[in-house]
């Protein structure tokens, strides 16, 4: 498959959130999710001679994409290791940073990758491909309990115990290793009227769990809370529930599970003050031309 940094990924909310970043010419910021550059690209086009980019991306296809110049650093890593690789460069403080949390369209589309359901393919779902369970792994290695758990927490699925029981049975005849098979195991279970919706939760919960979404987004923006400078800019793009909470959370509390933490005289305690008030969503004419970006949410904070 022939790809391409204008076919990998259309980047979501370009102008809003790189504005968001108030980027100043000398300074230090991280795109944290590099897919096909074009976050990263358009910091780079505000940057002046003597500031600098990194950008981290886990995937190997998004070498394919990395920028030809001196003030960039590309990092093939998954973005929780972002303190350690910091500091490898010997960068102490950063002036921003950018997360567009979405899966590429790149992933969606390439058929040999499992993330689809529109695709018969081997259910792997690895962002990095060199590392970890599979998601065949996880469907066919974990307990019925620890199933279930997946799709309820991360899959919001409402009938998670009554899919995963239809899981265990499948798998007890056949190992589950496609799409195919697991919409076979599943297909009595999941609503004709919702097929789609409820197929892209099962798909959703899989994928979290077998690339540890949800701890890497933990740990990345506790990471991004200390690097911060004062009045450095966080500019997040999320796209479901799960982790547009924990970094609202971390936005209006300081931490992940919204813990708020008080002075002596009942001031909130918390290291950032958020930019923008309302959640910043695409326009109409984003929507048309890239309808993926639907549930893009876009919140900005900046250090205090």
């Amino acid at each position: 498959m022939v790809t391409t940094a204008e076919t990998y990924h259309v980047p979501v909310l370009l102008k809003e959130s790189v504005d968001g970043l108030d980027i100043k010419s000398d300074g230090i910021y991280v795109d944290v999710t590099f897919g096909g550059g074009g976050h990263s690209r358009e910091i780079l086009s505000r940057l002046g001679k003597k500031g600098h980019l990194y950008s981290f991306d886990q995937d190997a296809d998004a070498e394919q994409n990395i920028v030809d110049d001196d003030r960039f650093t590309f990092v093939r890593s998954n973005f929780r290791y972002l303190s350690n690789w910091m500091r490898y460069y010997g960068v102490e403080q950063i002036d921003g940073l950018l997360a567009d949390l979405g899966v590429s369209s790149h992933h969606f589309d390439d058929e040999t990758r499992g993330f689809s359901f529109r695709y018969d393919a081997p259910l792997d779902m690895r962002m990095n491909k060199r590392a970890g369970k599979t998601a065949a792994d996880i469907l066919n290695e974990y307990s019925e309990e620890a199933l279930a758990d997946v799709f309820y927490l991360y899959g919001e699925l409402k009938n998670a115990r009554r899919i995963t029981a239809a899981i265990c049975a499948y798998r007890q005849q056949k190992r589950i290793e496609t799409t195919a098979d697991l919409t076979k195991a599943t297909k009595k279970l999941i609503r004709t009227e919702k097929e789609k919706k409820d197929l892209a939760r099962l798909y959703q919960a899989l994928r979290i769990e077998v690339n540890h979404e949800m701890d890497a987004l933990r740990d990345m923006l506790k990471s991004a809370t200390s690097l911060l400078t004062k009045e450095g800019r966080l500019s997040v793009i999320t796209y479901h529930s799960l982790e547009d909470r924990i970094v609202k959370n971390v936005m209006k509390a300081g931490n992940a599970e919204g813990k708020v933490e008080q002075d002596f005289f009942g001031r909130i305690s918390c290291p950032f003050r958020t930019v923008s008030n309302k959640v910043i969503t695409p326009t109409e004419d984003e929507l048309q031309m890239n309808p993926r970006s639907r549930s893009a949410k876009l919140r900005i904070a900046e250090k205090i």
